[in-house]
């Protein structure tokens, strides 16, 4: 809201309602066909894959029984030689070993040529180098070589890695399926009103611009459009996380997806194509989830070390024990297969990914869409949060504050009445915040007139009636002498006086309210230890009012658009890392200049460019659901590497065989169980990962 004179002075437009809402803006249009179909493509890569592991899994496993009973080793453990051991035994372990190391070993090994060839040596590279050694080395020993065969631990050890491998990519997938989910609230048809009033059922892809849509109660809106008759209240909270259904009238916006809950509506569809609200929001969903963060490039880089420790140790296990213990070769490559296998980082590798993946459904189911993961995760350290004032922390539009009659015989719900039936022929602001602070029954008018610039007049109840601006008053030598009104006028706000037969007969005085989240999100952030900062073209008096109400702990007022950046840039240069949050296009320089830009009140328009995170509702708690995410995301990223390597501390030595002298000795299939077993404790850390 700007200054008082401004305000007062810019009471123009009085004229009928026009009720052609063609030239009305709007970024919304329905879900693009393509891009639905792509989304299903990409889903059904990944369920391709699991199905793939699981498949691969099954069969080997099944392999693997003959194998343990044919093994050397097993039978002389369990006393069963005589009954499995015939000529040629040995062929047929080695046929089924060599089946099960080409086919159950396949994904391991295509993973290591594209890591060899990218130049980038992880998880992959060391399975395929643990199972490579034991194959070759085996069959060497069928066909002559002095040595043992243990073909048995390469099968259990391509066993355990492909479930372990299966359970990963069942919980990537579990995490991703947040974009399943959204391109799924689509219906595959709509009712098309034709022209002759008749109804044709279409597939949604044949939807088109300007088309009118009947929707019925309890179906879902196919496509983002506006409202052309008929009221009713729409479900909004699987796109937006709201929980109270939205009331909805003829020129409001419908979101395709949403559920039409009571009564019958005609819509006029506004766009089509991969612009729609849903099709956005699924976009900066997956762009989230591939987005790369900062903690992942520590994941990344750990890994690849870790692969180099996990090599240069095998190499100096299977030297120390040929060497300095003067073991024998199979038992010395044993240990150096079990230290390959137990410090590869496969659940370093899911640490992080699986953590942004659960993290980016979370927030996509609460309308929080992160579009920066890099400043997302800049939130849990913020400082302080700077407000934009109009649209986020107040509701951005005018609202009766106060009644003031001077005569009598009137009172404030007739000056009210008097001031509502006259406005409400007219589309001002002000003329909406008299007429939607009004809920009692309209008064008749005749004779409705704008009088531009300053007001509007009409005849009710053969009175002249007119709701004017100070400026009028001033122009027509007409005195507003009172100390009521003088104290309406210093209070900062907009006022507008009431005129019966051109006498002055009182005045309202008309606010932007404040949300009645904003004083509860201040009050949370500032127990965080954040400050909280306003920034308002607004002048000193309002500005100080509402910083005054919200318990704020600075503010700046009468900066231009143009300035709120430099305003960021000083707040930066105290020290502090700044989130800014603000409703759109006039914040963008600021969004884009603070360390984390917070775009509040998005609705459907969700392609704000400079914005890091974008809020669909316009709620300023949602601000503190960020900062509280990205704390929580970050915990979690920080557990689940711990653990990742961290267990290597312990399991490296055991593997190595430092314990051997105890009687403690683990084999490579151990060492893969256990190995598999932290991948999946990382899987189930990151699942429990939630806000307040």
């Amino acid at each position: 809201m700007g200054s008082n004179n401004s305000n007062r002075n810019d009471h123009s437009g009085h004229s009928m309602k026009n009720k052609d809402h063609t030239d009305h803006k709007h970024n919304s249009e329905h879900i693009e066909h393509k891009s639905e179909q792509h989304n299903h493509s990409h889903g059904n890569h990944h369920a391709h894959m699991v199905a793939d592991f699981k498949k691969r899994f099954w069969i080997s496993i099944i392999a693997t029984v003959p194998i343990l009973f044919l093994s050397p080793m097993l039978q002389e453990i369990f006393g069963i030689s005589s009954q499995f051991k015939f000529e040629g035994s040995q062929y047929l372990l080695f046929a089924i070993a060599s089946f099960i190391f080409f086919y159950g070993g396949w994904p391991f090994l295509k993973g290591l040529f594209t890591e060899i060839t990218s130049k980038n040596p992880g998880m992959m590279t060391l399975i395929a180098v643990a199972i490579s050694t034991a194959y070759f080395y085996s069959s060497a020993v069928v066909f002559g070589v002095s040595g043992k065969v243990f073909f048995w631990e390469l099968a259990t050890l391509v066993d355990i890695m492909l479930l372990g491998h299966w359970i990963e990519m069942k919980s990537v997938m579990g995490a991703s399926k947040a974009l399943e989910e959204l391109a799924k609230l689509m219906p595959s048809t709509a009712n098309k009103l034709n022209d002759d009033g008749s109804i044709t059922e279409i597939k949604i892809e044949d939807i088109a611009e300007h088309d009118k849509l009947v929707i019925k109660p309890g179906e879902k809106i196919p496509a983002d459009a506006e409202i052309i008759k008929g009221s009713t209240s729409v479900n909004e909270s699987m796109l937006t996380g709201e929980s109270k259904p939205v009331s909805k009238k003829v020129g409001d916006m419908v979101i395709g997806g949403s559920i039409n809950s009571e009564g019958s509506l005609t819509v006029e569809v506004k766009n089509t194509g991969k612009d729609s609200f849903l099709s956005k929001v699924i976009q900066l969903v997956k762009n989230a989830q591939e987005s790369k963060s900062k903690t992942q490039d520590t994941a990344n880089r750990a890994a690849f070390w870790l692969t180099v420790i996990a090599i240069s140790v095998g190499a100096i296990t299977m030297f120390a024990w040929l060497v300095f213990e003067g073991k024998e070769f199979v038992f010395a490559l044993e240990r150096t297969v079990t230290v390959m296998v137990i410090t590869c980082p496969h659940a370093l590798g899911l640490a992080v990914p699986l953590v942004v993946a659960v993290s980016t459904a979370i927030s996509a189911k609460k309308g929080l869409l992160i579009r920066n993961r890099a400043a997302f995760e800049t939130a849990r350290n913020l400082d302080a949060v700077i407000f934009d004032k109009t649209g986020t922390l107040t509701e951005g539009k005018f609202g009766v504050s106060k009644i003031v009659s001077i005569d009598k015989s009137i009172s404030d719900d007739q000056l009210l009445a008097y001031a509502a039936s006259i406005e409400t022929y007219s589309e001002h602001p002000i003329a909406k915040g008299i007429t939607e602070s009004f809920d009692g029954k309209l008064l008749n008018v005749e004779s409705f007139e704008s009088i531009a610039g300053k007001g509007a007049k009409g005849v009710i109840e053969n009175k002249e009636v007119m709701i004017v601006s100070p400026g009028y008053l001033k122009e027509n030598n007409l005195s507003a002498d009172s100390d009521k009104f003088d104290e309406m006028l210093n209070d900062s706000n907009t006022v507008v006086f009431i005129l019966l037969d051109n006498k002055i007969v009182g005045a309202i005085e008309l606010g932007d309210k404040i949300k009645s989240e904003s004083k509860e999100a201040v009050k949370v952030l500032k127990q965080m230890g954040i400050k909280c900062i306003m920034i308002t073209g607004d002048n000193k008096q309002v500005a100080k009012k509402v910083a005054d109400e919200l318990n704020l702990d600075d503010f700046y007022a009468e900066v231009l658009p143009s300035e709120k950046a430099d305003k960021v840039n000083e707040i930066k240069k105290q020290g502090l890392k700044v989130a800014m949050t603000g409703d759109g296009v006039n914040d963008a320089p600021a969004l884009a200049t603070a360390n984390v830009g917070i775009a509040i009140g998005a609705g459907t328009d969700v392609a704000i460019e400079t914005a890091d995170v974008i809020l669909v509702n316009s709620n300023p708690l949602d601000v503190v659901s960020i900062i509280k995410l990205a704390k929580a995301t970050y915990n979690k990223m920080v557990q689940n590497l711990i653990w990742a390597a961290g267990y290597n501390i312990v399991a490296i030595p055991l593997a190595a065989g430092v314990l051997y002298n105890y009687g403690i000795l683990l084999s490579p299939a151990a060492g893969a169980l256990l190995m598999s077993l932290s991948t999946v404790i990382v899987a189930i850390n990151a699942k429990l990962l939630k806000i307040d």
